[in-house]
């Protein structure tokens, strides 16, 4: 998989977004579509409009399709261990429920600010006690729930030591869940040998299905036995009998971790850019990945300007780090370079749309935006 390769075989499936003709570096927030997605979403729509309930049968179809290939990407031991969401913190939510007494909670400062925000809300309104501590330094003494990212959002640093951490974890008597958002699609990932007990991602970054399509991940033992009062008719043992059973019937595995009825375009609007990681696989991706990272850092320090996340121990996108990042950040979008920023760190993620010379020509305009302080090491 090379740039000449790319061309000829991948960029004409990106004919409609490759035409707006900035060098878009923000693929690391929301990734670049494919031309067939627009394709799956109408088709959902003209069920609606052709067959009107009789569309439900291809919805559930696209739904039921859309939990066998995160399975696939994240390998899930079950399709129905992936419940779609409409976000990652909807999941957070379902499981933080699912707690009958008030829960010792501990997470990472460097969580994003959506996973943050819902832990700190629950501690203020006191359904959880919460922990919060550097990432490197967790330990799950005393917790019955780890809260943390794979891959920090900010920084893009690859939590390197999840399986000895999640070892410690069910050691010490606690569940983890991971916000894997920044991982899936990008690296490997692999949940079963992991052991993880619970997942959050989504399709809104790497896997170019825009917002809304997002899931959560139950193992098998828990996706059984647990039972959250996020729900609605759609957890039900059969949904379209509209019997009322006491106590209440589940459905099987992780049909029970679903809920009301459900934002039925979502699940299309993923489907595109889930096949497409599949078929191109996420080591080849992964691969491809570093080498532009390794080109983009090169450019870059040879201007003299500082850059972190090159290399394995780190995800898909590089940082600069400098206290008006955002502001950077807008300049460089005027000067047709899309970036983005969190805090003081300008982040820049090439992915495999970008060519070297896109590549070449957002370095040299950073080096004409940035003062000379932040270019020496």
């Amino acid at each position: 998989m090379d740039e000449a390769w790319l061309k000829k075989e991948i960029y004409p499936r990106f004919a409609r977004v490759l035409r707006r003709g900035e060098i878009y570096l923000a693929n690391h927030s929301l990734g670049r579509p494919p031309d067939r997605m627009a394709g799956d979403v109408r088709a959902a729509l003209d069920a609606w409009y052709r067959d009107m309930d009789g569309a439900w049968d291809l919805w559930l179809r696209g739904r039921e399709k859309f939990r066998s290939l995160v399975a696939r990407l994240v390998n899930a031991p079950r399709p129905d261990c992936v419940i779609p969401k409409t976000s990652a913190g909807q999941g957070l939510r379902a499981v933080l429920n699912t707690f009958s007494t008030k829960a010792r909670v501990l997470t990472s400062d460097g969580e994003f600010d959506s996973i943050d925000f819902i832990l700190r809300v629950y501690r203020e309104q006191g359904r959880i006690d919460l922990k919060i501590m550097p990432w490197r330094e967790l330990t799950a003494a005393g917790a019955d729930l780890v809260v943390l990212s794979t891959v920090m959002f900010r920084t893009g640093e690859i939590v390197t030591h999840l399986p000895r951490l999640i070892h410690g974890a069910h050691a010490a008597g606690a569940l983890v869940m991971l916000d894997v958002y920044h991982h899936a699609g990008v690296l490997p990932l692999d949940l079963a040998a992991l052991e993880a007990d619970f997942a959050v991602g989504g399709s809104y970054k790497y896997l170019r299905g825009g917002p809304g399509a997002c899931w959560l991940y139950v193992r098998p033992g828990l996706v059984e036995t647990m039972r959250t009062p996020d729900t609605g008719w759609f957890a039900k043992k059969d949904v379209f009998a509209y019997a009322r059973p006491e106590p209440p019937e589940f459905g099987p595995g992780g049909d029970a971790w679903l809920e009301s009825t459900p934002p039925v375009l979502a699940p299309f609007q993923a489907l595109a850019g889930l096949e497409l990681t599949l078929e191109l696989g996420v080591e080849r991706l992964r691969a491809y990945s570093l080498e532009q990272k390794d080109l983009l850092d090169e450019l870059l320090t040879r201007q003299g300007i500082t850059v972190y996340g090159a290399g394995k121990d780190y995800g898909a996108f590089l940082t600069i780090q400098h206290p008006n990042a955002q502001g950077i950040s807008s300049q460089l979008e005027k000067q047709g370079v899309k970036t983005d920023a969190r805090g003081e760190y300008l982040r820049l993620c090439p992915d495999i749309l970008n060519p070297r010379a896109e590549l070449e020509r957002a370095a040299a305009t950073l080096r004409e935006l940035l003062p000379p302080e932040s270019k020496k090491r």
